[in-house]
């Protein structure tokens, strides 16, 4: 089953040429799961090689304008395009106040809408994998996000198999699938007699914006791939801390604590571009990169190479490829112009938005 991160949009509260706003595409096998959406995701869809497929899902980390103002046109585009295929969106509290405010913008919809708020350690099921909410801390109602695989049956041993007289065909299907099967004499083969001990499955999260908490860490525990913030270098650690932000030290010394085998780091600051922050979480953690809009994390299991960056792989067919560093970070021959970081985001306050959790659809009192 391939799984995959497509990069939409890397950068921090205001876009710059290069980088857009917040946006990271889940692909697994043939579902698509968009987590966050930033402002202009929309078109950043259009520009990919992916398109601006009907998403079933969408899950927000939190209410930052920079995390969910490209939805109102999203939702509208869909509607104008005469879509009937449900969507839900799951947030943290605060979703059904926010969306009371957004259906002034996008009006009716041709399609149904459900919003779903998940507390921190809910999970939304799914047949061998769950997207699991966690708790984060940026000062207001935010989650971060897992998906977590099922495990795995274990290897399956060709030669012992053949040796206990199983014939070649669907039998070894079943016997990988976990079912016993009989043979012709009448001898029954049970699945652990060929199949080795269970094989994990995969772990990808997404933090959205906070700073190196421990409950990020727990959350992180072994992932394949996890993928943190950044909005500062260690130098502004102080304002990293008043904002409840995170440096790339910090973020690289939690990826190193939670033994992830790749970090990716994204939501930079417009003071900065990849190089300076790429090079900093390396000297920690050396399996870091910075993904560059229209990057893809391919997630490869252990066995398979493991997770790895492809550097422009979701670039449309008409679109042009940034040159990249030899660190990986895609900022090759640029400068930091200095920008005010995240100047809007607020310091801790408690969350005053204060909503009810749980299901409702999104005619109920969303008008």
């Amino acid at each position: 089953m391939d799984l995959d991160l497509v990069f939409l949009g890397t950068s921090g509260s205001v876009p710059t040429a290069k980088r857009g706003l917040a946006g990271t595409l889940l692909r697994r096998g043939g579902e698509r799961i968009l987590v966050d959406c930033g402002e202009g995701t929309q078109r950043q869809l259009l520009r990919s090689s992916v398109g601006l497929v009907e998403l079933p899902e969408i899950f927000l980390t939190h209410y930052h304008a920079d995390h969910y103002l490209g939805l109102p046109g999203m939702l509208k585009t869909f509607a104008l395009r005469g879509r009937e295929v449900p969507l839900t969106v799951y947030g943290p509290a605060g979703l059904y106040d926010l969306f009371g405010i957004l259906r002034r913008v996008f009006g009716r919809l041709s399609y149904e809408l459900t919003l779903v708020e998940l507390r921190p350690g809910e999970s939304v099921a799914r047949q061998d994998y769950r997207i699991q909410a966690f708790a984060v801390e940026h000062g207001l109602s935010a989650n971060g996000y897992a998906l977590v695989e099922e495990a795995r049956p274990g290897r399956f041993d060709l030669e012992e198999a053949k040796r206990l007289g199983v014939p070649e065909g669907p039998l070894f299907g079943r016997l990988q699938g976990g079912e016993a099967v009989q043979l012709p004499d009448g001898t029954t083969v049970n699945p652990e007699q060929v199949l080795g001990p269970p094989r994990p499955g995969r772990k990808v999260v997404l933090a959205g914006d906070t700073r190196a908490a421990g409950s990020v860490l727990e959350a992180a525990k072994d992932a394949d791939v996890l993928v943190h913030e950044a909005t500062f270098s260690v130098e502004e650690r102080q304002r990293a801390e008043e904002t409840l932000h995170a440096t790339a030290t910090s973020a690289a010394e939690l990826a190193l604590a939670a033994g992830v085998r790749l970090l990716a780091l994204t939501h930079l600051s417009n003071r900065y571009f990849g190089p300076e922050i790429v090079r900093e979480a390396r000297a920690v953690f050396p399996e870091t990169v910075v993904p560059k809009d229209f990057d893809i994390i391919d997630v490869r299991f252990p066995e398979r190479g493991g997770p790895r960056l492809v550097k422009g792989g979701a670039l449309g067919r008409h679109e042009e490829g940034e040159p990249h560093d030899k660190d990986g970070s895609g900022d090759h021959g640029e400068r930091p112009c200095g920008g005010g970081g995240d100047s809007d985001d607020p310091a801790l306050r408690g969350d005053p938005v204060g909503a009810r959790v749980g299901r409702r659809d999104a005619s109920d009192g969303a008008r």
